[in-house]
């Protein structure tokens, strides 16, 4: 079985192409709305965080996201420390449910795979892009952010340059029918592939 990495800048629209792949029967994890469940549900992990933002980490049982967002956004060594506390929870998570799938190929979704080198451990790359004023847009309609706080968040993930250098396929998600196109494409291209590969 192949594991496929699906990225994309902020506003990117990589859960829409996630959405796409899905329809077409793949098996797709999602890192960050994982990272978000264990975050709420495993203690140990819910401790640990404390540990780093103090009580006001949680609001109950709730996770305190406006308040962890203003904190790592201001501070690129505490978002690191953040990432150090999650990113290996959700990873096991992950290989747990890889061991589960039967498919000839599944998808690993995740906003910051590139910069934390968990790129390295999948087969391929699967790049969303889209021009960045169009991304603002998105995020500052979906979020309902100000441009300066879309860009801060930005600035914390890598370029579109240096993530195309390591991508194998590039799904420039601007029109909905074309984005769906490459999406079946890139679909058939990795089952052919994954054939002649005996996988």
């Amino acid at each position: 079985m192949k594991i496929i990495g699906l990225t994309g800048g902020i506003g990117s629209g990589k859960s829409t192409v996630a959405g796409y792949f899905k329809q077409l029967g793949v098996p797709v994890f999602d890192s960050d709305q994982e990272a978000k469940k264990l975050m709420k549900e495993d203690k140990e992990l819910r401790n640990q965080i404390m540990g780093l933002f103090g009580d006001e980490a949680y609001k109950g049982d709730i996770l305190n996201r406006e308040y962890i967002a203003e904190r790592v956004f201001q501070d690129a060594d505490l978002l690191e420390r953040l990432n150090g506390l999650v990113h290996p929870a959700v990873r096991q998570k992950f290989k747990d449910w890889v061991n589960k799938q039967d498919a000839p190929y599944v998808i690993q979704e995740a906003a910051i795979l590139f910069e934390h080198g968990a790129y390295k451990l999948l087969d391929e790359m699967i790049l969303v892009w889209a021009p960045k004023e169009l991304r603002i847009k998105r995020v500052m309609k979906r979020d309902s952010k100000s441009r300066d706080q879309v860009l801060a968040r930005m600035a914390n993930q890598w370029g579109d340059t240096e993530k195309t250098a390591l991508s194998d396929h590039i799904i420039e998600n601007i029109h909905l029918e074309e984005t769906q196109k490459q999406v079946q494409d890139i679909h058939a291209e990795i089952l052919n592939k994954s054939r002649a590969e005996g996988f």
